[in-house]
């Protein structure tokens, strides 16, 4: 009596039986058996129908032949085809590959089962799919068909046997369609394994939803080897969107965030958030000194902190005044060194205190060494020239705060590669100062990797942020230009996490190289939409689509239609 009142709970009020399918209460279901392999099957082959995004069920059954039987029907079949092939040859005919290769498999198989190396199973594939229409249930089943049939393997519905086969699929154990095919072991085994990739972590920040099995992938950047990123989509795939979202999202954990923002993308979300936004230009009245003395940590040694400055000033010097000798290089590390030692600040000195130069100092300083006029004036321009209100003024700009964005949209070209370093330079000495859980994000980073100064000095913050609690983000649309730098490549393998969302058709063959990618993830990344791509959380990566919540869709949102319409709401 029990049995019968359990039956009556789970089972459906009423079955609808078709031709091709059932209804099940407001639910369409469709059973498919697979009928045809190739003659190799690919490790984890079966992946895709387990981790399909749709509803469906899924049973395998597995029947080992006992080995005296199947040697017994593989000799019988060997006799059979070597017959055909004498025959054939009797004839005059040409040769038969096919039957060739089959007589071969065969008798590898029976060498295989003789020495136990191998088992011989029945095995049966089915798969139930539901939808709640016809049309719904079409587009399920050519999907489904679609991935099998890529792989050579082919299924077809169990026509006027649809009840049989939904029974197959239910946690019962039985095969009513008995559809069966001889497999050996090593084909049995690419069945395996059934389980999905998940990255859901304990803690961390939600990054978007697994496209395999719709589970939520929430990672802790800072868990990993090191907390780098690297993000990698061509324009309007969503990148930028994807770094704003993780920034509000690593508010929320306590994180404090650096970003370089060359379109004024960040400037709606950092005035939300009550952030710090400034704009480097000619004109602005946001400054900062590339002579500013860093912050002295605790426990280092203030000339070993000065020392290193002056190197990252050399090479800031060589981007402004471009192609130099070795005789000019030795003279400018000379002239910052005595444009410092001017202002008392020397080491084995307190110059914490001091008032840092300025560039004018140093370009006079150049003008009068001896073979330093030439420098000179090249660094006229900087000082007193068309671009003297760029980095010739004392710093001005207060980083006490989460959130601190550095807007260069308002720059000339020609120094954006010039004000992305100095601020890097700057963020750099800030971080050194204190230890604190930091991400700095680099927009745009292939402006850096076309000289090789800045891209010398984007890898080192990449390569030591691990020991000052800090995570890189570089994100860029010209991949090109960034994997030819001799750093492109090393900064993509200190990242421990890589986001690689659509791709132009130019670039995905050496994307898919870098990253060795099969050919269906090339095709989801050339095909895939706004959101989606591929996440790599150290030697694991899945499918993703980048989601945010409404309110957080309104701040972080890139497309001009929709902030314009926010921005008419606002008014009225």
């Amino acid at each position: 009596m029990a049995n019968d009142q359990i039956k009556n709970i789970i089972a459906p009020a009423a079955i609808e039986v078709g031709s091709n399918h059932l209804r099940l209460s407001n639910k369409l279901t469709k059973t498919l058996f697979v009928f045809s392999y190739p003659r190799y099957l690919a490790t984890g082959w079966f992946s895709p129908i387990v981790n399909f995004p749709g509803l469906l069920d899924v049973s395998i059954f597995m029947v080992p032949i006992e080995t005296p039987m199947a040697l017994k029907k593989l000799r019988r079949k060997a006799t059979q085809i070597e017959a055909q092939l004498i025959d054939q040859e009797e004839k005059g005919m040409i040769r038969n590959p096919m039957l060739e290769t089959a007589h071969q498999d065969v008798e590898n198989l029976r060498d295989s089962l003789q020495q136990s190396r191998e088992h011989l199973f029945h095995v049966g594939a089915y798969i139930t799919i539901y939808a709640d229409n016809e049309k719904e249930l079409k587009q399920l089943e050519g999907d489904i068909t679609n991935i099998l049939e890529s792989r050579l393997i082919y299924a077809k519905p169990a026509l006027f046997q649809q009840m049989e086969g939904f029974a197959t699929t239910l946690p019962i154990g039985e095969d009513k369609l008995s559809v069966n095919t001889p497999l050996n072991s090593g084909p049995l085994s690419s069945f395996f394994p059934f389980v999905s990739l998940n990255l859901t972590a304990e803690q961390g920040i939600l990054y978007g939803i697994n496209r395999h099995n719709n589970s939520l992938i929430i990672f802790d950047r800072f868990e990993l080897e090191n907390a780098n990123m690297v993000i990698f989509a061509k324009s309007g795939a969503g990148k930028s969107y994807a770094a704003k979202l993780e920034i509000l999202r690593l508010l929320m954990t306590g994180t404090d965030i650096l970003v370089v923002d060359p379109e004024n993308e960040y400037e709606r979300l950092t005035r939300a958030v009550g952030g710090s936004y400034f704009r480097i230009s000619l004109t602005s009245n946001d400054h900062i000194n590339p002579f500013q003395i860093p912050v002295i940590p605790k426990g280092e040694d203030p000339a070993e902190v000065l020392r290193s400055h002056i190197v990252n000033l050399a090479g800031l010097l060589r981007l402004m005044v471009g192609k130099i000798s070795p005789e000019e290089e030795a003279l400018i590390d000379r002239a910052i060194t005595e444009t410092y030692a001017s202002r008392d600040i020397v080491p084995g000195k307190d110059f914490s205190k001091k008032e840092p130069p300025v560039l004018k100092d140093l370009e006079n300083v150049l003008r009068n060494f001896e073979g330093g006029q030439s420098l000179g004036e090249r660094l006229y321009r900087f000082t007193e020239g068309s671009f003297a209100g760029f980095a010739n003024q004392a710093t001005n700009i207060d980083i006490k705060n989460r959130l601190i964005v550095f807007s260069l949209r308002d720059l000339e070209e020609e120094l954006r590669p010039i004000a992305m370093y100095v601020i890097l330079n700057f963020i750099w000495a800030v971080i050194r100062s204190e230890l604190k859980r930091r991400v700095v994000v680099v927009d745009e980073a292939w402006l850096l990797m076309k000289n090789q100064d800045s891209a010398t000095f984007l890898f080192g913050l990449v390569k030591r942020a691990r020991k000052y609690y800090l995570g890189v983000t570089t994100i860029t649309q010209d991949v090109e230009d960034f994997l030819l730098s001799p750093y492109g490549r090393p900064i993509i393998t200190n990242s421990s996490l890589q986001l690689l969302l659509r791709q132009s058709p130019a670039m995905i063959d050496t994307i898919a190289k870098t990253f060795d990618l099969s050919q269906g993830e090339r095709s989801l990344l050339l095909e895939g939409d706004v959101g989606q791509g591929l996440f790599f959380a150290g030697l694991n990566h899945v499918a993703i689509q980048v989601i945010a919540s409404y309110p957080e869709d309104r701040l972080i949102t890139t497309n001009p239609e929709e902030i314009l319409n926010q921005e008419l709401l606002d008014e009225e």
